[in-house]
């Protein structure tokens, strides 16, 4: 006799369903700890400035203007200030004697002058004790092309 097995009762099939149960207790666990020790935690203490604690207003800077054929004249940044021509070598010694503490020098120079002519001038005033210095930019935003630019393709 040949062993025939009844299927009559089906057997267990799987499920593909999460059981998120679990999950939610997690969860319910996570945000009562937060609750609790929501409050007890002190936020950082941060100081801001008072109008009445406002700090002094910068001094105005010294200004050094390198031409195009390398001369150097210098100024002091104010009112009715003009520029008095200076030689290179006496440079720094004549900045030094009207620079005041914490005051900056800043250094514009023509767009035709050699890059390692500023560089030098900025070398002599390091060397000789200017702590804050600068170069002046142009903020008129000059968007003429090179002569010798190629168009460029959009």
């Amino acid at each position: 006799m040949s062993s025939v097995r009844s299927n009559s009762g089906r057997g267990r099939r799987l499920k593909n369903e999460i059981n998120v149960v679990p999950y939610i207790d997690v969860m319910l666990v996570l945000l009562v700890i937060f609750m609790v020790t929501a409050p007890l935690i002190t936020p950082g203490v941060i100081e801001l400035p008072s109008v009445g604690q406002a700090a002094n207003v910068p001094l105005t800077p010294i200004e050094i203007q390198i031409t195009e054929d390398s001369k150097v004249s210098w100024r002091k940044r104010e009112p009715g200030q003009t520029y008095r021509p200076v030689e290179r070598n006496a440079l720094a010694q004549t900045i030094l004697s009207e620079l005041k503490p914490d005051q900056p020098v800043v250094i514009g120079a023509d767009g035709k002058v050699p890059y390692d002519v500023v560089m030098k001038v900025m070398e002599d005033l390091r060397k000789n004790g200017v702590t804050k210095l600068g170069l002046l930019v142009d903020q008129k935003g000059n968007t003429a092309p090179a002569p010798n630019a190629k168009p460029t393709k959009r």
